[in-house]
């Protein structure tokens, strides 16, 4: 007769459970946008029983708002790392422009766009999605004010044309997500936009 040895069960630290849990989703959220987020697929990534997930975590709900907030934070701070490369305050605004159409963020775009579509049943996703947007639109005016204490950009309302300058970031890379997108061509118009909307001189933040 054959037997199946029981499986063996790892207890873990509260807190050391909690973290695994959240990476977990993370992770599941890299690979297939915040929609895959399910209470079984999060519990099958831990290797746990579904109700030990709902033991950590509030709710689904607010486990999608903890992950959506982790992963556009650290898009941010490496974005924010990036820039501080540079001393140039336009060539700031060209690096910060190229990098967000390059194509190569396209699982966090799929996290953004996912975000907005979800968050209007999800109260605790539309309040980290507001968040992490005027936080995105903070360093965006953080670049245009660098470039107003140069005298490179003209333009008085940081505030309004760095929302501008978003939505436009935000439409080119939702809609690559679907149809073909050059990035060169894209790019070249993103930053004939952005120097009339800055009060920059024309060809300034070309290469």
């Amino acid at each position: 007769m054959s037997s199946t040895a029981p499986r063996t069960r790892t207890r873990k630290a509260p807190a050391e459970r909690a973290a695994e849990i959240v990476a977990a989703a993370t992770a599941i959220a890299r690979e297939n946008g915040l929609s895959a987020l399910t209470l079984r697929a999060v519990a099958e990534r831990v290797g746990v029983a579904s109700g030990l997930i709902a033991h950590y975590q509030r709710s689904m709900d607010d486990l999608v708002a903890t992950v959506y907030t982790d992963l556009v934070e650290e898009e941010i701070g490496d974005i924010r790392a990036l820039l501080r490369t540079e001393t140039d305050s336009v060539a700031g605004m060209r690096l910060l422009l190229r990098t967000l159409l390059d194509g190569s963020r396209e699982d966090i775009t799929v996290v953004w766009v996912e975000g907005w579509a979800l968050a209007r049943r999800n109260e605790s996703l539309a309040r980290a999605v507001r968040a992490q947007m005027s936080a995105w639109q903070q360093l965006l005016a953080d670049a245009i004010d660098a470039g107003r204490t140069d005298g490179v950009f003209q333009t008085e309302n940081t505030h309004d044309v760095a929302w501008q300058l978003m939505g436009m970031i935000d439409g080119i890379n939702a809609q690559s997500l679907v149809r073909d997108v050059d990035p060169a061509t894209a790019l070249t118009q993103l930053r004939r936009a952005a120097e009339t909307l800055l009060g920059a001189v024309p060809g300034a933040l070309a290469d």
